[in-house]
């Protein structure tokens, strides 16, 4: 059902004012500029809106010429998830590196740095930190981009990250309540189900949430799992009794509520995005997160008009809608009175994600002195979540430290007598990623061992697989930080 709604009129404005949409290019197109005069409040933006800082800010700019409360929201997780770098890769290591140092001032300061340069290209909301516990070591979308699989120390580097990035002006959206850490599907492409007990979901997933609360987290957004102990038949972004009755009862949360992306297969494949919409908001959730896969105005009509005919029929009460959009505007509100408190100095700040992923590193053997090497990257399908855009890896990095390096990159199914014979007489350097989920990558490595006891191998996923090579060199991350911090080790820098 199509509802033709004035543009004054209050009950549309509230239907757009709680909508997160994307949108294409690098400008701002003329019908998203229109949207925010109408009472759009706030913009995703994924990387295909961003070039370089300087177009960013004058897009930002842009948009707060029509509204100059508008929030602009980013999904910018640092390490493997990044906007902002997407196409050369992240100066910041992600969670499970920060993890991996302990060091809460650490993670505190790279979020606080992170934030500062969100912030001076216009972007006031991130869609981070996970706070997720990556109790699952098979988990297909979580991963690094967990703080690790202990519940505390997801919990105090959640706090951290939180405290870190709004010091900066920037408000923080926790992720993904009430867990996503324990699945082994990825909510892009279907429902991930948890089943566990209401008592281990207190003691494990729930305690990060609990800590970001207290740390003051500006926005939390739901995930797109079904936990029957807590709902049996509704995921968590539409349901009362997680959202409404865990998140903003039991557990005191008065902040932001935002769903994960309404277009994911989890809830676009169930439900529809107009009905999920309607449904999420319905369950407590104040703001829809769409525009990673449909971003154009003919989606934010639909969704603005479902939720306004879900309200004229009596199937979305009135005051639920009022209340999501006057929790956006309280956001977009405390947005323009944040003042970021100052910034790490000098060299602590422009470095700080190097130093952070150097401090990550775990070596197993002894580095010895090379010339140039073959650098062979054996590359899984990215999740969504990554993407394919971003370039991960050593072989640049190392290059660029020891001249006439040569790469490959191999796909599942590359023999290894492929690598061995474009290796040559070079040492190999065999880049992995998650290589205990890919049992074709296992055996390449493997046979790549065999044949070249002087192996060197960099894992740059999840390090669960035994340290194999002569020189085993973790980075618990493939942002390009960590592929220089790792390269540095093998070229003895």
């Amino acid at each position: 059902m199509t509802v033709l709604a004035h543009q004054t009129d209050t009950l549309t404005r509230d239907a757009l004012a709680v909508l997160q949409p994307g949108f294409e290019g690098t400008t701002a197109p003329a019908w998203l500029l229109r949207r925010v005069g109408e009472g759009l409040t706030a913009v995703g933006l994924f990387g295909r809106n961003i070039a370089s800082p300087e177009q960013l800010a004058a897009l930002t700019a842009r948009l707060r010429a029509e509204r100059d409360d508008v929030l602009v929201a980013i999904d910018e997780e640092g390490g493997d998830v990044t906007r902002l770098e997407v196409r050369g890769g992240s100066s910041f290591p992600g969670n499970l590196a920060l993890g991996a140092v302990d060091d809460t001032g650490l993670t505190r300061d790279v979020a606080r740095e992170l934030g500062r340069r969100l912030a001076e290209c216009g972007v006031n909301l991130n869609w981070a930190p996970s706070a997720d516990v990556n109790s699952n070591p098979d988990n297909p979308v979580i991963g690094v981009r967990s703080f690790g699989a202990d519940t505390h120390l997801a919990a105090r580097h959640t706090a951290a990250y939180v405290e870190g990035l709004q010091a900066s002006g920037v408000a923080a959206c926790t992720k993904h309540f009430p867990g996503h850490g324990d699945t082994s599907v990825d909510s892009h492409h279907a429902l991930p189900r948890i089943d566990v007990d209401l008592d281990t979901l207190q003691a494990r997933e729930l305690i990060p949430f609990k800590a970001a609360i207290e740390a003051g987290t500006k926005a939390v957004m739901s995930a797109h799992i079904l936990v029957p102990a807590l709902d049996p038949t509704r995921p968590a972004t539409l349901s009362p009794q997680i959202l409404t009755g865990l998140l903003r009862k039991e557990l005191g949360y008065e902040g932001l509520i935002v769903t994960d992306g309404m277009e994911m297969n989890a809830i676009a494949g169930t439900y529809g995005i107009e009905r999920g919409s309607v449904l999420a908001i319905a369950a407590g959730a104040d703001a829809i997160c769409v525009g990673g896969g449909l971003a154009d105005e003919a989606t934010v009509l639909r969704l603005r008009d479902a939720l306004v005919a879900a309200v004229r029929e009596g199937t979305l009460p009135e005051e639920r809608l009022a209340d999501a959009a006057a929790r956006v505007r309280e956001l977009a509100a405390w947005t323009l009175r944040a003042r970021p408190d100052a910034r790490p100095e000098g060299s602590r700040a422009s470095g700080i994600g190097l130093t952070a992923a150097r401090r990550a590193l775990a070596v197993t053997g002894a580095p010895r002195p090379l010339s140039a090497p073959y650098v062979a990257t054996l590359t899984p399908v990215a999740n969504i979540a990554v993407g394919d855009e971003t370039p991960w890896g050593v072989a640049a990095e190392l290059a660029s430290l020891l001249p006439g390096t040569e790469a490959g990159a191999y796909p599942e199914g590359a023999p290894a007598a492929d690598i061995l014979a474009a290796a040559g007489d070079r040492t190999v350097v065999a880049v992995v990623r998650d290589a205990h989920r890919h049992a074709w990558m296992a055996q390449a490595l493997e046979a790549l061992v065999a044949a070249r006891p002087d192996t060197v191998v960099v894992e740059m996923g999840l390090p669960r697989a035994e340290p194999r090579g002569a020189l085993h060199i973790a980075t618990h991350g493939a942002s390009r930080v960590c592929g220089r911090a790792a390269a540095e080790v093998i070229a003895g820098a």
